[in-house]
């Protein structure tokens, strides 16, 4: 199979201001790819605009879980810049809770923002990638395979973007369209101070690390090469490889573990 070329296309991040988010939009950059970033933060899209300098960078604000300013961002990208070659579902929230200690509305949250902004972001930019036989990018996690205490709506979030994307990739692949699907461990963002908590509120405490956290711009590389190499998964990272492994074989003691390791976090005890 024919390698992806980056050069000179467009390339679509949402969630592009966040720690992840600004590492994607260099990696991609740094392979001559045309960058549009898109986030729900008018100034830290600001702030990303200024820090990154880049020659061609469409930032435009955008609320994910708002399927109208989706439409109305995609269809900016391509006026702007031509067309969509690949988009990185990248956007996401999380919240650290035991689940009977989780108000329904949490969970909701959660998946408007991690699964049903990913799927309102890429309804909106199916026409232009079909068009350019282009990629849809998912950054998932290992909670998208395996369980993943206090983060029941996170994980349910994760799992659902399987479902929905390699079913889209089903669809889709005779067309020309590539799925990427992306298992990182845990990453070194900011994500662990917007947890939400059960309430949602924030979140007192520090958050567990399995293993050392990921650098985002080593993840970022990984995502750029895995999507020239036209992958359909990638696992970032040791513990991600053992949790695939792991969760498959031997469910049972995967549960106990990692239940145990989080233990150091919170009471996950029932």
């Amino acid at each position: 199979m024919k390698a992806r070329e980056l050069d000179s296309r467009v390339v679509v991040i949402t969630g592009a201001a966040g720690g992840l988010g600004r590492a994607l939009c260099t990696a991609f950059a740094a392979r001559g790819a045309r960058i549009a970033a898109l986030d729900v933060d008018e100034q830290s899209l600001g702030r990303l605009q200024r820090d990154l300098a880049l020659p061609e960078l469409l930032a435009v604000r955008c609320d994910l879980t708002d399927e109208d300013q989706c439409r109305a961002a995609l269809a900016e990208v391509v006026r702007r810049l031509g067309g969509v070659d690949v988009l990185v579902n990248n956007a996401g929230v999380s919240h650290r809770s035991l689940f009977a200690q989780t108000e329904p509305a949490v969970i909701r949250r959660v998946m408007a923002v991690n699964f049903f902004g990913a799927v309102n972001a890429t309804h909106a930019a199916l026409p232009a990638l079909l068009e350019r036989r282009g990629t849809v990018v998912v950054i998932s996690s290992v909670a998208g395979f395996a369980p993943l205490a206090a983060r029941s709506g996170y994980a349910a979030s994760k799992h659902a973007l399987h479902g929905c994307f390699e079913t889209l990739r089903a669809e889709y692949g005779k067309r020309g369209l590539d799925v990427l699907l992306v298992c990182p461990s845990f990453i070194a963002t900011a994500i662990a101070a917007a947890h939400l908590g059960g309430d949602g509120g924030g979140v007192q405490g520090p958050r567990t690390v399995v293993g050392d956290a990921l650098a985002p711009e080593h993840v970022a590389r990984r995502v750029v090469a895995a999507v020239e190499g036209r992958r359909r998964l990638l696992l970032v990272g040791r513990v991600a490889w053992l949790a695939w492994w792991v969760s498959r074989l031997a469910p049972r003691w995967y549960e106990r573990s990692m239940v145990k390791r989080l233990n150091a976090e919170m009471d996950t005890r029932p």
